[in-house]
């Protein structure tokens, strides 16, 4: 084929190579705006699978690399005065300038033709004259814009200011993070060693301190003066320098995210920058723009015709790429709203650090660093108050005059085998199974203040004495047996009422037998639905005084926590969200006002629940329909006034407030809501969402994300849950029940040859 590259960087320089590599006949020429030795970078960074991935491709250029590598195996973060290091990490820098010259190099070598200082613009003469025209002309890609139209791009630029300079003071010993605080805010370095003289030196802050210190009015130079006060105490007296001298005045940018909807055009294919854009603080923008060449370059030649190559290229690359910018999404925004980790103990702020892009778990950090870990997990323990070293879910928590042994706890799961809001055997086996699991508190499925306020025949109820007697049945076999917390979590259906068990047809009616519903307004859940009366004054107060009943029989029960449910869709939750709220009193409109009545209900029910026991609150801290419903900015204040009002702990969910909800699934998917309200706000949290495995619920803790983690479909599967995970830990401290010992021993047997029980037909 007859190939042109458009753009002399790693992508193109590289596809060129790995085309040559394949087949030598190809005629490929790449044409490069810049000089050979331009470059506007200092460093870039690699991982050892990525070098790994290069030598498989070409080991003649992969050797030339790696004889110019700066390796490192250290992360080191200054924070406060204290500077904390953590090693097994495998990096490797390079200098940019010295990468593109033994790719050019190596490109040469092969009969690759060079055309430097030629201007890139319009691409299509290229593609008339060309079989194959390769876009890699960057992050402002000119091909791309001449057919945005068909790659659709989506580039937004992202909140931080950041400059990239370098520097001849040795970090040679680690990646280094340093953060300052100055007299417009805080500032922090991304820091590197390339070769054996410079290192990379990347200086970030919030545009609002950006703009306090004046960073856009300043030249480079000036700019780079007040950088070198600011992190004198690193530069050990050496200057930083800029390399960016083609750009008059600052050479502070925001962060381009890109992503395109299509990466290909009759002949023309994107790669590295011009398709897609990775956030520097993961350093793995070059990463991507090198194993796409070579992903490209196969398909080429394995698949029959262009478009089944550029279609095979982009299927395969799109995940990994899609994998990649999560990553680097959770990265920057780690970054963006780093004034929400400032107030963390250093221990607790690197953790933090390292893990958020949420590849590095807490068993990978082990693997990674033991000696380091261990020590975070007892400082850990040591802030809840125990002198154990065992990991943060094993962790004791106090909330007023309860003590919870752990930090796991069995979310609310419906059972809907309650008997006329009765509870039955079942809900005695299947509670008092979870609480013998070993979690630290079991929470009851929502249970409705009247008949009226059930979500199906089959939800129990908190409003007979009878109910009260089989509740108290239960609790009492949780106390007398096990060593778990129980709670009892209060609420009323709402506009969700009078609808099917959940193994028949969720939130759809009832084919007969339906009862009148309440809401804030009259908006039905759905088409089907019935639409709710809107409640006055009268159903507000008889609401309010049935949450005041059920909480007293909760507390004569003998339940040691109580929850209240302002989440999904329920009662409360339609007053809070603005989608099915349309009040025009004093109990619609603004938040204050949406968050009135349900505040009025917490109340009521504080000032007859005992002192020395806890209320939560559970929250939608996100509708997932955008501006219109609550949003997790919004969520924040409805926390600070849950807060205010003195509710103990937040419990964070979100969406199932309307129809219209187009969740972002994916692991831990909402403890992002949960980090933000603890940190923003101080306010304690527990974090829900597809948490399933003991990994999880220790990164949650140890990153300071949330205080308690609810795990719901675990514990259905299993209901010893926590037993388990304590024994594949290798932790040998968690209490079992007596008659079970022998089980412990054998399965902790197991876990020390790496098996675990299972079963044979």
């Amino acid at each position: 084929m007859k190939i042109a590259v458009l753009g002399g960087g790693p992508a193109g320089l590289y596809f060129a190579i790995s085309m040559k590599l394949r087949d030598p006949a190809h005629d490929i020429t790449i044409y490069e705006r810049n000089q050979a030795d331009s470059t506007f970078g200092w460093g870039v960074v690699l991982s050892d699978e990525t070098l790994g991935n290069l030598a498989a491709n070409d080991p003649v250029s992969a050797e030339w690399i790696g004889d110019h590598f700066a390796y490192w195996d250290d992360i080191a973060v200054y924070f406060k005065g204290t500077r904390t290091v953590s090693t097994g990490h495998g990096f490797c820098g390079i200098g940019r300038k010295q990468l593109l010259l033994l790719l050019q190099r190596r490109a040469r070598e092969l009969g690759v033709e060079l055309a430097f200082e030629t201007e890139i613009g319009d691409p299509r003469p290229f593609m008339q004259d060309h079989d194959l025209v390769l876009a890699a002309d960057g992050l402002n890609s000119k091909a791309r814009g001449a057919f945005a139209e068909v790659f659709q791009p989506n580039i937004e630029s992202r909140k931080c200011k950041f400059v990239w300079l370098g520097t001849h003071q040795k970090f040679d010993d680690a990646f280094s993070f340093i953060f300052e605080q100055t007299e417009h805010g805080w500032v922090w370095a991304h820091a590197y060693q390339f070769d054996n003289d410079t290192a990379t030196f990347i200086v970030e802050c919030a545009e609002e301190t950006w703009e306090k210190f004046g960073f856009g009015e300043m030249s480079q130079q000036e700019s780079i003066a007040v950088c070198e006060r600011i992190f004198a105490e690193h530069l050990g007296g050496h200057a930083l320098m800029s390399n960016a001298h083609h750009i008059r005045g600052s050479a502070w940018i925001n962060f381009p995210r890109v992503l395109c909807e299509r990466w290909s055009h009759e002949n023309l294919v994107l790669i590295g920058d011009a398709a897609a854009s990775a956030h520097f603080s993961i350093g793995s923008g070059t990463k991507l723009a090198l194993e796409s060449a070579i992903a490209l370059a196969g398909y080429l030649h394995s698949e029959s015709g262009l478009n089944a190559a550029f279609a095979k290229y982009e299927d395969a690359r799109r995940l990994e790429v899609l994998r990649l910018q999560s990553a680097a999404r959770n990265s920057l925004e780690w970054f963006e709203d780093i004034a929400r980790y400032l107030h963390l103990d250093p221990v607790q702020f690197n953790y933090s650090l390292l893990t958020r892009s949420q590849r590095i778990s807490h068993e990978n950090l082990r693997l990674r660093d033991n000696r380091w870990l261990a020590g975070a997990e007892r400082w850990f323990q040591r802030q809840a108050g125990s002198d154990s070293d065992r990991a943060p879910m094993f962790a004791p928590f106090q909330l007023r005059g309860m003590t919870l042994k752990n930090r796991v706890v069995v979310s609310p799961m419906a059972q809907y085998k309650a008997v006329d809001g009765c509870p039955t055997d079942w809900h005695l086996v299947h509670y008092a199974e979870r609480a013998k699991g070993g979690a630290g508190l079991v929470y009851i499925e929502m249970t409705c203040v009247s008949p009226e306020g059930r979500i199906t025949p089959g939800c129990p109820g908190m409003y007979t004495p009878e109910h009260e007697a089989t509740w108290k049945r239960i609790v009492d076999f949780v106390h007398r047996e096990t060593d778990a917390r129980i709670c009892c979590q209060l609420g009323h259906s709402g506009p969700k009422g009078s609808t099917q068990v959940g193994w028949e047809e969720m939130d759809a009616p009832l084919p007969e037998g339906n009862w009148p519903l309440l809401a804030a307004s009259e908006v039905a859940w759905s088409p089907r639905n019935q639409t709710p009366r809107a409640m006055d004054r009268d159903d507000m107060d008889a609401v309010r005084d049935e949450f005041v009943a059920a909480a007293q029989m909760a507390e004569r029960a003998g339940f040691d926590m109580l929850e209240l449910h302002f989440a999904h869709g329920y009662l409360l939750s339609s007053f809070i969200t603005p989608l099915t709220n349309r009040r025009e009193d004093d109990y619609g409109g603004s938040l204050a006002n949406r968050m009135r009545y349900p505040l009025e209900v917490f109340h009521a029910v504080r000032a007859v629940w005992p002192d020395d026991k806890p209320i939560s609150v559970r929250i939608s801290a996100c509708d997932w329909v955008g501006d219109d419903g609550v949003t997790p900015e919004e969520s924040v204040a409805i926390a600070r006034m849950l807060k205010d009002a003195g509710v103990d702990i937040c419990d964070v969910s979100a969406g199932q407030t309307s129809t219209r909800a187009r969740p972002v699934y994916g692991r831990m998917f909402q403890t992002p809501f949960s980090d933000r309200i603890r940190n923003e706000i101080g306010l304690a949290t527990m974090a829900v969402g597809n948490i399933y495995e003991p990994d999880h619920v220790n990164s949650i803790l140890m990153a300071g994300r949330a205080d308690l983690v609810c795990l719901a479909r675990p514990h259905l599967a299993n209901p010893y849950w926590t037993l388990h995970a304590a024994a594949a830990l290798g932790d040998k401290t968690e209490a079992w029940p007596a008659p079970y010992l022998a089980g412990r021993d054998q399965l902790h047997r197991l876990a020390e040859r790496g098996e675990t029980l299972s079963m044979k037909v």
